[in-house]
């Protein structure tokens, strides 16, 4: 009871402070000194001045451009008055198509371009990439095939699959080499180097192989992973192996010694793809916590990281040309520019989990997707000029049609994919095909810009 009481004296004290502040400005209201006409017209002209002046000398440099011409404004007084009363019906409002009507069409062109609304973006046309094709199927292995790599001189190419066996073909046959054992358990990368005859590889086992190409023999280890590793790199200038995995790190080791130079930590999950390039930046990993991660490759810590994905980043791929790189999600694909990871666009359309990626210097992306799907994209301007699917060996289930793998061979006329199927395939442009037999699907759109 005693809180209703103090409750109501405080709704009277406040109603009767409302009040009183009312009725003392009501008094106060025929006081109020009148307007001074001279103060408002010299306010108006001011304000008209500063929001049509360059209207007014846009109409005094047409006068003494032309003389002679009609004088569409006859003197600056009145169009002053003509501003007095534009700002008074809209004061706050910019220059608009009745103040743009006060000037010569051509003059409208010349000097008042930045009124003029800008073209919405439309998207540029692509270039015409031949379309590509399956030539060869080749089968060997009896598990997932879950990586691949193409040597130096083009002449042979190494896969890598579940069945615990590297294995090395002929690229222009596509017949067996020979076998590599030593992994106990599934084969996940493959680097062959460029300026030793050694191929590293790295497996479910936590193990990290240097093979020796000229004895087929296992002349190094590198240990330090806590689980399974999933990819490697090699870096193009330097004698130093990045290898990255389900630790959720990615290790950093000198080739002769063995050493573990840097451990790259700050990944929360599974490392599934990791890059390497001589420039800045020289490491650049995607793991499955949504995150792609620049490294400084010095100093052994992250430069940035980019968190545009939603889902996790399975597969990275560097252009050979360009100073850009590509991240694939199953949300979408990204390219980024390099040094400082810049967003450039979006390519959307593959509706599945994106397990690798390829790119070659004719600006041809590719990506794979565990329901065997295969997309291709011109890199300018993510036009998707080509979708393919990867037949399934005759014998094998309808699930096992993943493409976990794939790659170009060095003169980028080859693509080489590993399937789920236990088979690899080669795929290669159509000779036969021409701009008029297959034409761009071009249509210049207007670009509708997704938020992500």
């Amino acid at each position: 009871m005693a809180e209703e009481v103090q409750r109501h004296s405080v709704h009277t004290l406040v109603f009767r402070s409302l009040k009183r502040a009312h009725d003392l400005f009501i008094s106060e209201h025929s006081k109020l000194p009148e307007k001074d006409p001279i103060a408002e017209k010299l306010w108006r002209t001011v304000k008209a001045r500063d929001q049509y002046g360059s209207i007014v000398d846009t109409v005094k440099r047409q006068k003494a451009l032309q003389p002679h011409a009609e004088d569409h404004s006859a003197k600056e007084d009145d169009l002053a008055e003509v501003s007095e009363e534009l700002a008074a019906s809209t004061p706050s409002t910019p220059a608009t198509s009745s103040s743009l009507a006060l000037i010569p069409q051509q003059q409208q062109q010349n000097t008042t371009q930045a009124l003029i609304p800008r073209r919405p973006h439309t998207m540029p046309k692509p270039k015409w990439h031949a379309p590509w094709k399956l030539c060869r199927v080749i089968s060997g292995h009896l598990g997932w095939v879950r990586c691949v790599a193409v040597e130096p001189g083009n002449e042979w190419f190494v896969t890598g699959a579940a069945d615990r066996v590297i294995k090395v073909w002929d690229l222009a046959s596509g017949t067996l080499k020979v076998s590599l054992t030593g992994h106990i358990s599934t084969v996940r990368g493959l680097a062959v180097s460029p300026r030793h005859p050694y191929l590293f590889s790295c497996g479910e086992d936590r193990q990290v192989k240097c093979w020796d190409l000229e004895y087929n023999k296992v002349i190094r280890h590198y240990h330090g992973h806590l689980s399974a590793v999933y990819c490697l790199a090699l870096h193009p200038t330097i004698d130093v192996l990045i290898t990255a995995g389900r630790d959720s790190t990615a290790r950093v080791w000198d080739m002769r010694t063995k050493a573990n130079v840097h451990t790259l930590s700050g990944h929360t999950n599974t490392v599934a793809s990791v890059l390497c390039q001589a420039a800045e930046p020289q490491v650049i990993t995607g793991s499955h916590d949504c995150t792609i991660r620049l490294w400084d490759l010095a100093a052994g810590k992250s430069r940035c990281t980019l968190t545009n994905h939603k889902k996790s980043v399975r597969a990275l791929a560097l252009h050979p040309n360009l100073y850009m790189f590509a991240s694939a999600s199953p949300d979408n694909i990204k390219q980024w520019k390099c040094p400082e990871g810049k967003f450039i666009q979006n390519l959307n359309g593959h509706n599945a989990i994106i397990e690798c990626m390829a790119v070659n210097s004719d600006g041809v992306l590719v990506s794979g997707a565990n329901n065997g799907s295969i997309h291709l994209w011109d890199w300018r301007t993510g036009y998707n000029f080509q979708r393919l699917q990867a037949p399934v060996q005759p014998g094998s289930m309808d699930s096992e049609a993943g493409v976990y793998a794939m790659t170009y061979d060095h003169s980028g006329s080859r693509l080489i994919t590993t399937d789920a199927d236990k088979t690899v395939k080669i795929y290669k442009e159509d000779d036969t095909a021409t701009e008029e037999t297959h034409p761009v699907n071009w249509r210049p759109d207007i670009l509708k810009r997704k938020r992500y």
